[in-house]
């Protein structure tokens, strides 16, 4: 029984680092500030999408010029 709520345990730690990538999910200066160097690098901008949450990195996509 406690073999099985540790394996439980661990696993749902792990799902939850696995989820969200850098800094969670948030656009903090840093996680912009990559999806930017890596979006110039294909040639385009990081621009904000017109619908989603502001404060998440899905609502930034890379558009070409």
């Amino acid at each position: 029984m406690i073999r099985l709520v540790l394996i439980a345990a661990l696993g749902l730690g792990l799902a939850a680092c696995a989820s969200g990538g850098r800094d969670g999910g948030y656009a903090t200066y840093d996680a912009l500030a990559q999806a930017q160097r890596e979006c110039a690098g294909k040639g385009g901008g990081l621009k904000r999408k017109t619908e989603g949450n502001a404060a998440r990195i899905d609502a930034f996509a890379c558009e070409r010029k």
